[in-house]
């Protein structure tokens, strides 16, 4: 009997601390919940860092525009060099090697946008089967032709453009040949001496030294059409590039 009176009076005596005691624990609880929460999230981002990329992106978007802008906005440019060229000659000649002077001038209406007039001589040495006359002729092409450039790449230190020409091609095959006829048991069978229309597809790629100076390399394909036959041949122009003048 005292032993169960003397535990009611312990109970009594405890049961006020017992509140603050949840309480304090509901509210470590109830605190603990939004850090728990927002170690969770993942973190904002830095708007500050943000907004200086974004600032150095635009000055190096701006200042690549600007160089483009320079080089390439000349409304004139003007090319000269030299070329290779692989020439089809009639069965059963072989093919000849022939080596050019090139030169032109492109007239620009946008960045990308031109039309070109390109003047081109070659000069190559057949070699021919007969016998008795000659075996080492030489021979030689002359090329006028006009035709659309058209810049599909730009870059502040090079580009790469596209171009398509047409005009016409003299023939002189007969200069060296010491009179001997075409055909026959002593005839060259080089094409005869004339006119015939000639086109032009190259791939251009120029490296700029300069807003004004570049160099420039161009793959070709030209074709011909010398004894009522068409001659594809294959070659590359390379030289120096000029602009002037302003857009």
């Amino acid at each position: 009997m005292f032993s169960f009176r003397r535990i009611a009076l312990l109970f009594v005596l405890g049961l006020p601390a017992i509140h603050p005691v949840q309480a304090q624990d509901a509210s470590s609880s109830t605190a603990s919940t939004p850090q728990d929460r927002a170690q969770q999230q993942p973190p904002a981002p830095a708007s500050g860092q943000e907004s200086v990329q974004a600032r150095i992106r635009a000055r190096r978007a701006a200042r690549r525009a600007a160089a483009i802008r320079e080089i390439y906005s000349h409304l004139y440019e003007i090319y000269v060099g030299a070329g290779y060229e692989r020439f089809t000659l009639p069965s059963p000649l072989q093919h000849v090697n022939e080596y050019s002077w090139d030169t032109g001038l492109t007239r620009y209406y946008t960045e990308r946008t031109g039309v070109t007039l390109d003047a081109r001589g070659t000069y190559g040495t057949a070699f021919l089967y007969n016998y008795g006359g000659p075996t080492k002729p030489a021979i030689s092409q002359y090329n006028v032709m006009l035709g659309p450039t058209y810049r599909f790449y730009l870059q502040p230190r090079y580009s790469v453009s596209g171009r398509v020409m047409g005009g016409f091609t003299v023939g002189n095959f007969s200069g060296d040949v010491n009179g001997f006829p075409i055909s026959g048991p002593q005839g060259t069978h080089l094409y005869p001496d004339g006119y015939t229309y000639a086109l032009d597809a190259s791939i251009i790629g120029e490296y700029n030294l300069g807003p004004s100076l570049g160099l420039r390399v161009a793959p070709n394909y030209f074709a011909s059409g010398f004894g009522s036959t068409l001659q594809n041949n294959w070659g590359f122009t390379a030289g120096l590039v000029y602009r002037f003048g302003k857009q």
